[in-house]
């Protein structure tokens, strides 16, 4: 909630959604689809969830994409497609699927090994959203 409504108030100072997506855009330009996943599956491991995720930073998102010239809904899509890769490794689904598999003690290989499955997703998606967006 804090960074969604980080205004100053009466517009005094902008919000940090809106100050991050000033950064991005400068630093990425029109590179910012090969990035959009990721941000989308960093946000769901940290959050636990691809909604949260997506709520914290589809606003990011959408000004980036505005900024860059790009259709602002292929990088609020990319967040999303991105959340769902992070899901993969967030910490309690690893925990979760582990417990229910009987993998007791492996979360830690598991993890290892949905990580890099996680990058290839991610990487893949950004790869689609420069070429399609």
């Amino acid at each position: 909630q804090v960074f969604i409504y980080s205004s100053g108030g009466a517009g005094v100072v902008e919000d940090m959604p809106f100050v991050l997506a000033n950064a991005a855009a400068t630093a990425s330009g029109a590179l910012w689809p090969l990035f959009s996943p990721l941000i989308g599956g960093l946000g769901a491991f940290v959050a636990g969830s691809n909604t949260v995720s997506n709520m914290m930073f589809a606003q990011f998102q959408f000004l980036t994409g505005l900024q860059i010239g790009v259709d602002p809904l292929w990088t609020v899509a990319e967040q999303a497609v991105g959340g769902a890769a992070g899901n993969t490794i967030c910490v309690h689904n690893v925990v979760a699927a582990c417990a229910v598999a009987g993998l007791f003690g492996r979360e830690g290989e598991i993890l290892r090994i949905t990580l890099f499955l996680f990058l290839y997703y991610v990487i893949m998606a950004g790869i689609l959203g420069m070429l399609l967006g």
